[in-house]
């Protein structure tokens, strides 16, 4: 009860902030209900004067602080929940917060590497980057007399706090929309925050995040185009992360690569089969690719750093995503449907040809076309489109990976604006198929089967035994029926009452608010 009170006052206020800065400008009356249309009006009238163009969610997710900054970054993520035109929105999040005070941050280094400042770093420099969970520094090691530079970073204080109350709201606002729309059940929103939390969660363990590149780095030990920064385990802990510093080229300093002669075109493919490499044959990848991200090394390598967003696909998902992209390549648009119908994404009772001639609705505009002339946007509007129109339910993993190859192809056409993005996928696709899907992938899919089916029958013995036990139980229910005490259907009914009056109270107390606000714009 006053729970629920406490979440719809701060949502109130984020409504006002969203209001200001013009959010609901962008949106068109005609798609919202009656009632929802007097909201929107309501709303324009305390909206800020001035330009009305530019990154408005964006603005006004700043301004809330850092939970709702993280939540549209993610979001950022899932054109399928926001639309393509917000996500894109959302994309000039830069993440750039004030940054804590240098006092606070070696305070917190001490603490937690339980030793003193000195003897740990040589030296440490103010804050190089400012971000919603952490920020870094420049520092230097001495091991055996020569000075190393290294990259700290270092939790914010208290975050974890903040970051838990803000969640709270989200999931309120979460289970009511799945209470009373079936296209927030089928978008899942409630999974979204899930999702969401669960990343948040890892991303303020810095461990974790050690682990991530510590984990890619063996994946990636023998490639000739990519590398990611050593981690200094015995400068690590929950709170701070020490890792190698990357002197490299950024992919953003357009500048520095011309004056360094880099041949854009190649470096354009790197970016391209690096992250396909990455995500088909280890199904572990880096799922925040943009240029600030990512680095060119002396001996000509991507480096990526900051391994807060990661994105993992099994071996189901590698198939797919495998079969798909070899699908669009060698246009075989019945394939592509198959293998959505075989993955289980798309219901049984939908029809495998009309799938795929909406399949070919969104390949055969792009093909044998250069990236400068492939809308992506437009492209993945169809694909959402063709989502709903068959009813296939989200899939996180999947959307993430979607979303992480716009931006990879984005960045690498920045580089060659007549780069093609399916004639340089093909090789890898092909080496993956060849090895994963041909004779020597049988055999050893082969082989992995039968080390399940001999678990499995080693296991048969304990599963006929809760067999027979579950099934004991529903002949004692079918027997005697399943009986509730008059005391637990009392209390049912007291509850549901309590809820229905709350319900009641909170509608009451956002019209007020609202009204209030209306009231209080016109005397000004």
């Amino acid at each position: 009860m006053i729970s629920a009170i406490t979440h719809i006052s701060r949502l109130i206020r984020a409504a006002f902030v969203f209001a200001r800065e013009g959010v609901f400008g962008s949106v068109d009356p005609s798609l919202v209900p009656p009632p929802g249309q007097l909201a929107l009006k309501l709303a324009r009238i305390v909206e800020r004067r001035g330009p009305k163009d530019g990154p408005r969610m964006s603005r006004a997710l700043t301004r809330m602080g850092p939970a709702y900054l993280k939540l549209g970054q993610f979001l950022a993520t899932r054109p399928d929940v926001v639309g393509v035109v917000m996500a894109r929105d959302l994309e000039s999040l830069q993440d750039r917060l004030p940054p804590f005070s240098q006092a606070e941050a070696e305070a917190a280094i001490s603490t937690s590497l339980e030793r003193p400042l000195k003897d740990v770093f040589v030296s440490l420099s103010a804050p190089v980057a400012a971000a919603s969970i952490a920020q870094v520094h420049r520092g230097e090691v001495e091991r055996d007399g020569i000075r190393k530079p290294v990259a700290v970073k270092v939790l914010r204080p208290h975050v974890s706090a903040r970051f838990r109350r803000d969640l709270s709201d989200f999931f309120y606002v979460a289970h009511k929309a799945e209470a009373y729309s079936a296209e927030a059940r089928r978008l899942r929103l409630i999974e979204v925050i899930n999702t969401m939390s669960r990343s948040v969660a890892m991303e303020m363990d810095l461990r974790l995040e050690a682990a991530a590149l510590s984990e890619m780095a063996e994946n990636t030990q023998g490639d000739p185009d990519f590398r990611v920064p050593t981690v200094d385990w015995d400068r690590t802990t929950h709170n701070v992360l020490t890792m190698e510093w990357i002197d490299g080229i950024a992919l953003n300093d357009h500048k520095r690569l011309a004056e360094a002669q880099v041949d854009l075109p190649d470096l354009g493919r790197k970016v391209i089969q690096s992250f396909l490499r990455h995500a088909l044959r280890d199904g572990f990848f880096h799922a925040d690719m943009h240029p600030g991200n990512l680095f060119l090394d002396e001996a000509g390598r991507l480096v990526a750093v900051d391994f807060g967003i990661m994105g993992r696909l099994g071996m189901k998902e590698r198939r797919f995503l495998a079969e798909i992209l070899l699908g669009f390549i060698t246009r075989d648009y019945r394939r592509v449907a198959e293998v959505h119908f075989e993955a289980g994404y798309v219901p049984a009772h939908h029809s495998v040809e009309n799938f795929a001639q909406a399949i070919r609705a969104i390949g055969e505009p792009i093909h044998n076309r250069t990236a400068e002339e492939i809308s992506m946007a437009r492209l993945l509007t169809l694909l959402l489109e063709v989502t709903g129109l068959f009813d296939m339910t989200t899939r996180p993993e999947l959307i993430l990976l979607q979303k992480t190859m716009v931006v990879v192809e984005g960045v690498a056409r920045g580089f060659d604006p007549r780069l093609d993005i399916w004639k340089v996928a093909d090789p890898v696709v092909r080496e993956w198929i060849e090895r994963n899907l041909g004779p020597i992938g049988r055999v050893q899919g082969a082989l992995a089967g039968g080390g399940d089916l001999a678990r499995i029958l080693m296991r048969l013995p304990d599963l006929a035994a809760r067999s027979v036990a579950v099934i004991e139980q529903l002949e004692t229910m079918t027997r005697e029926g399943l009986r509730l005490s008059p005391e637990s259907i009392a209390a049912m009914g007291r509850s549901e009452g309590r809820k229905n009056r709350w319900r009641t109270v909170a509608l009451w107390i956002i019209a007020a608010t609202f009204i209030g606000i209306l009231i209080a714009v016109r005397n000004l």
